[in-house]
């Protein structure tokens, strides 16, 4: 796990320059599981220079001991959908079953994927084409992490009590 309090620069290979005022109200942890390093690098050195925590892992085995590890601390998981031995899909289940308010972001390079074929996606569950500029992930993100996401059976509870 690694952790930046860099507040402003520009990351190398990046395309946006990250202003203090971008930085995150509160250190966010994100679960980032790309198998090809490369791509696991650069996501992980923009995620940093935004502020964020990032566990890595190369695969889904690697990301379930990360998470068992650290769910409490996790908001969001970044996962590539076509990896050697279970998909991302597949992950994003098992790990919603362990935490149900888990967001998590697909990324992927197929526009037609195990991810998005079977049509509209549970709640907290989002999706970004790959290749993406360091601007188009930290956009993504931030939507992801503040957006009200469709609320589930104990908040739909809570209001009808509280509207009664």
């Amino acid at each position: 796990m690694s952790h930046t309090g860099r507040n402003s620069e520009t990351t190398p290979g990046a395309s946006v320059t990250l202003a203090e005022k971008e930085v995150p109200r509160a250190c966010r942890t994100i679960l980032l599981v790309e198998d090809e390093g490369f791509v696991r690098q650069g996501t992980r050195e923009i995620l940093l220079s935004a502020g964020y925590r990032v566990l890595e892992a190369g695969n889904a085995a690697e990301a379930m001991r990360a998470f068992r590890r650290h769910r409490e601390d996790v908001q969001l998981l970044l996962t590539d959908v076509v990896m050697p031995g279970r998909n991302g899909r597949d992950l994003a289940h098992d790990l919603r079953a362990i935490s149900p308010k888990l967001r998590t972001i697909f990324i992927s390079g197929y526009p037609e994927n195990v991810a998005t074929r079977n049509g509209p996606q549970p709640g907290g569950w989002f999706y970004l084409a790959k290749p993406f500029s360091g601007e188009s992930l930290m956009q993504k993100v931030r939507q992801v992490l503040e957006e009200d996401v469709t609320p589930g059976p104990e908040q739909i509870v809570k209001r009808a009590a509280d509207s009664g």
